[in-house]
């Protein structure tokens, strides 16, 4: 194993770094601009059981310190992304890939998930129970200890892949979720989504974005990853993604030594799209100037 390597989930990653979630679409596209099988491996766009349209536009604003979205889970549902995606991905992208799940119900859930457990291409399944951009779904299981837990038992019922929880920053204690996902069965937990957030336009003195509220990613939002990674990482013991505001190798430094075993970039694939390529080129001399020879050796090294 080389010093960048880690493994998530009893899965051995080349590298820590993870494209997240909605940033990356189902990755040939980014295939175009570099050869992705550098990559960890990579979250593809949230899928749900059936297909989805999204919220309404406008649905992205920008803020000084990141960007904000309510695109509302927009996809062609889990038959589409197997039929149609997967075959795609599979030309570009040679490892196990990290399959975004989000549903309306736990039932939708373990549909999904069961559906794409069966799938050779994917590795883990990342449970969306974070998002803020849904009504009826979404956030509200993730805010919830026990919703949270009704979802990852009845999606550890039907799946025998890692299943990888996404969680949310909006809550009081997201420790209280990460220890009932875990006590349900999770293989890891994946943190944070969005933070979120609003926009007013002052002409218009209405919300920018036509859904009201969207979820802030991007720079702003990494020192709440940090804490969160921070804490969850002494309230369990399953590994950690962590995620939010990533845009550097010393980001990734940072959440590491907060708790995680790898970490997910997000907003920084909007800018730029080699983003995560030129993170992990840039890695081994971030370790060096840290005076680190294994990244392995410092997950959660900020802990006494």
């Amino acid at each position: 194993m080389g010093r960048l390597n880690v493994t998530l989930c009893g899965v051995e990653l080349d590298n820590p770094v993870i494209p997240a979630s909605g940033t990356f679409g189902y990755g040939y596209e980014f295939a175009e601009y570099y050869d992705i099988d550098c990559l960890g491996t990579f979250s593809f766009k949230g899928t749900t059981k059936n297909p989805r349209i999204g919220n309404p536009q406008p649905r992205i604003a920008e803020g000084e310190g990141g960007l904000l979205n309510a695109v509302g889970l927009q996809n062609p549902g889990v038959e589409a992304v197997i039929a149609q995606e997967l075959p795609k991905l599979q030309e570009v992208f040679h490892k196990p890939v990290m399959a975004n799940v989000s549903g309306f119900s736990a039932e939708e859930y373990a549909c999904t998930c069961a559906k794409l457990d069966a799938q050779p291409q994917v590795g883990w399944l990342e449970v969306n129970i974070s998002c803020p951009n849904v009504h009826g779904g979404g956030m509200s299981f993730g805010t919830d200890p026990a919703a949270a837990a009704s979802v990852v038992r009845a999606v550890k019922a039907v799946t025998k892949k890692p299943v990888i929880v996404k969680l949310t920053p909006n809550v009081t204690d997201i420790t209280a979720v990460a220890r009932a996902c875990e006590d349900a069965g999770a293989d890891g937990l994946s943190l944070i989504n969005t933070v979120l957030a609003m926009r007013i336009d002052l002409r218009t003195r209405r919300p920018v974005l036509a859904n009201g509220t969207g979820g802030l990613s991007g720079p702003a939002v990494l020192p709440v990853a940090v804490r969160a990674v921070y804490q969850v990482y002494e309230a369990v013991s399953i590994p950690l993604v962590g995620c939010g505001g990533v845009s550097r190798a010393e980001d990734v430094i940072e959440l590491m030594l907060a708790g995680a075993t790898a970490v997910e970039v997000g907003a920084a694939n909007l800018t730029d799209p080699y983003a995560c390529r030129d993170i992990i080129a840039a890695l081994p001399a971030a370790m060096d100037r840290y005076g680190i020879t294994d990244l392995r050796d410092i997950i959660g090294g900020a802990h006494g």
